[in-house]
């Protein structure tokens, strides 16, 4: 499936596969939020962009372009600038993206890492035929507080989607009774879950042993029995982009 990012000439980029990682969840009594599968998977979902210069950022809660302050860490220019006014940060990505016919980009901030006094905008994007670059932006949540953007640190993440596809799916709301099997499963799987949080408080139990239920990690009902399909996944592994080694042997010798 291709995935290509076209870097704009004379721009470097830096991007690699989004890590599980995160501070706040390093930080949890024994690390217990990676017992979370879905915060993981949706952690690695995709690829973020890092940025290469610092800078730091203040909205004076005004309506124009010009009430964002915009301070480079360094002698170098700053990564983001005020292009919209209303309290939005905007990020240039430096190149083009281009997907599979029929994908589209999904566009957004570093997912589950959370920041103080600003909050990442998502967008999807057609990158299966536009030759046109976009752009990741942030909002101020309240004004008068400065935010520090790092070197290291991401400020966007993307991954394709299928265009069209969510309006294939037909929304019903049903009544769990309805369905005696999930209800059953349903049922069993609450009653348990209680018993074990209960036994979680008492000293030496067999809960506080096993610290948590297992039961969706491992795709399997309270029985033992699978559940889940084989394509279950308890970890993504995104790949990293590769440079063209053709595409950079050319440019060696336009140099000379």
């Amino acid at each position: 499936m291709k995935l290509e990012f076209h870097k704009l000439p004379g721009r470097d980029v830096d991007i690699r596969p989004a890590p599980v990682d995160r501070p706040w969840m390093d930080e949890t009594h024994q690390r217990y939020a990676y017992r979370c599968l879905p915060l993981n998977i949706a952690n690695a979902h995709g690829w973020e962009i890092y940025l290469d210069q610092g800078f730091r950022a203040t909205w004076t809660g005004g309506p124009h372009v010009n009430a964002i302050t915009v301070t480079s860490h360094s002698d170098a220019p700053a990564p983001a600038v005020s292009h919209f006014g209303y309290g939005v940060l905007t990020f240039h990505v430096p190149g083009i993206i281009r997907t599979e016919p029929g994908y589209d980009l999904m566009v957004t901030g570093p997912i589950n890492r959370r920041r103080d006094g600003i909050s990442p905008l998502s967008g999807i994007i057609e990158t299966d035929w536009n030759p046109f670059s976009f752009t990741m932006n942030w909002q101020f949540t309240r004004p008068d507080v400065t935010v520090n953007f790092l070197p290291g640190q991401p400020f966007c993440h993307f991954f394709p989607v299928r265009r069209g596809e969510i309006e294939q799916f037909q929304p019903k709301i049903l009544e769990l009774t309805d369905s005696p099997d999930l209800h059953r499963r349903y049922t069993e799987w609450s009653a348990s879950r209680r018993s074990f949080n209960d036994d979680l408080k008492v000293p030496g139990s067999e809960a506080e042993r096993a610290g948590w239920q297992r039961n969706y990690y491992k795709g399997r009902d309270l029985d033992g029995a699978i559940l889940a399909p084989a394509e279950h996944r308890t970890r993504v592994r995104a790949k990293p982009f590769t440079v063209d080694q053709s595409a950079r042997s050319q440019e060696v010798l336009a140099d000379h």
